[in-house]
């Protein structure tokens, strides 16, 4: 049995989805073309890509694929930013910023259409994601982003309160968006169906080989594990939230430039016929505009799986507020219990927009995803691979930027947890405008911002 700290959390995914692939160590000196630390979605998405191209690509993973964030986020395929519109991302990226609003405008259906191109099994439904609104003022919102995307093409509309109540199956909103190409999937199988691809085409992936330091020698990469080491004209870094956990001073600038929030996963029982029928019957993904994060989706067991940033790591008292809150939501559902509880990390950043980076000669990275990397790093992965193929950054949709470290970023992470306080008296408030999306700390990012412009890590 492997370490803890190498195991597969006791999820839904994990219970329901078949092994993944049966993958070596690396020991010894390996070569390649392109090196990629990482088998996630990014790692194994820039991967297949290559292989497409005819490059010939060697992944490092620390622990097995999907182990990160990939194998234990909601499953939620979303084609939008949790914050930023579009036209913030273009006035902060300008030619850079279209190219990736584009890119993630049609994130969604890359993704479908990848698990389709190799026949991948990941439960995946495309019935369309919605935001719906919690108080009345918070419609601005919807409008703003429908306006906003509507005009780059986007397929999205607005819901009227009566709308939502129909698709949902509850008045507890007053209204809110669509996007028709949004939908869920079993991320575990996703992340295993891209290995398998991958490993079918050529690429080789080394399992519980933690990538210890990478630098670059003699003109090429030269990737160090536990075990082993691996050089190749490339180097694709695709850790996110994770960079940090395995070895400290692998990417440090990265790893400290984003917030791991822990992230609660849950699924309850299977739902009756009877309560299928009205709660969310057309098996939308939905995640509304509370801070503090609802959300929910059908499994393909028909399922709920729900959860949200809480405080604590008590289970029984962390299902009690989730099951009164779903009860609140839709209490045609009866009594709540849940058969697995989970939590992984999602790496947020200061202003809700991904960090993508050039590390050197034909070396990039990511970290950043702010509760989105489910569609959004399939796609990117379709960019760094052309990064890496020697594509000029005027053809990328990939908005480069220097890493910038959060200053005392451990304190800051012990801290982060505090801001669930926050988070209930900004939900509870009426207000014009408001972050959407995943947890999102806004005084706590304001505060570490500032500290960060006054105190700035070079």
């Amino acid at each position: 049995m492997p370490p803890d700290h190498i195991r597969m959390p006791d999820s839904l995914w994990a219970a329901v989805t078949p092994p993944g692939p049966e993958l070596p160590q690396l020991e010894g000196t390996e070569q390649a073309d392109v090196v990629i630390i990482g088998a996630g979605f990014t790692g194994l998405s820039t991967a297949l890509h290559l292989r497409e191209a005819g490059i010939d690509v060697a992944i490092v993973e620390a622990a097995e694929p999907g182990f990160g964030g990939s194998g234990r986020n909601n499953g939620q395929v979303i084609p939008t930013l949790t914050r930023p519109d579009p036209e913030d991302i273009v006035a902060k990226h300008r030619a850079a910023g279209e190219r990736f609003v584009a890119l993630l405008r049609d994130c969604a259906s890359t993704l479908f259409d990848v698990a389709r191109r190799y026949q991948i099994q990941a439960e995946q439904e495309q019935a369309g994601w919605i935001q719906p609104v919690h108080t009345p003022g918070r419609m601005a919102i919807a409008e703003r982003r429908v306006q906003q995307w509507s005009k780059v093409g986007a397929h999205v509309e607005i819901l009227s309160r009566e709308e939502v109540a129909k698709i949902l199956g509850s008045d507890a909103w007053h209204g809110g968006f669509w996007n028709r190409t949004g939908g869920h999937i079993n991320p575990l199988a996703l992340s295993r169906g891209l290995a398998r691809a991958a490993i079918d085409r050529g690429v080789r992936i080394f399992a519980r080989s933690p990538a210890l330091r990478f630098e670059r020698r003699d003109n090429r990469w030269i990737v160090t594990t536990t075990n082993g080491e691996i050089g190749g004209r490339a180097l694709i870094l695709a850790t996110n939230a994770y960079t940090g956990e395995f070895a400290k001073q692998l990417a440090p600038d990265i790893a400290r430039e984003v917030m791991p929030v822990r992230s609660w996963q849950m699924a309850t029982e299977p739902l009756s016929s009877a309560a299928r029928q009205t709660v969310i019957p057309g098996r939308q993904a939905m995640s509304d505009t509370h801070g503090e994060l609802y959300f929910a989706r059908y499994d393909a067991r028909h399922r709920l799986v729900t959860g949200g940033a809480m405080m604590g790591t008590d289970t029984d008292q962390l299902k009690a507020a989730v099951a009164a809150r779903l009860k609140r939501l839709w209490p045609q559902i009866g009594e709540v219990k849940f058969d697995y509880v989970w939590n992984g990390y999602v790496g947020m950043t200061t202003d809700f927009l991904p960090r993508i980076h050039q590390l050197g000669p034909d070396a990039f990275a990511w970290a950043g995803c702010n509760g989105r990397a489910v569609a959004l790093s399939i796609a990117i992965g379709q960019e760094l691979a052309k990064a890496a193929q020697g594509v000029g950054a005027q053809d990328l949709a990939l908005p480069f930027t220097e890493p910038l470290p959060y200053v005392a970023h451990g304190l800051l992470r012990r801290l982060a947890p505090l801001m669930l306080m926050v988070y209930r008296r900004r939900d509870a408030a009426e207000i014009p405008e408001i972050p959407s999306g995943p947890p999102q700390p806004e005084h706590f990012v304001a505060w570490a911002s500032n500290l960060r412009n006054r105190w700035r890590i070079s």
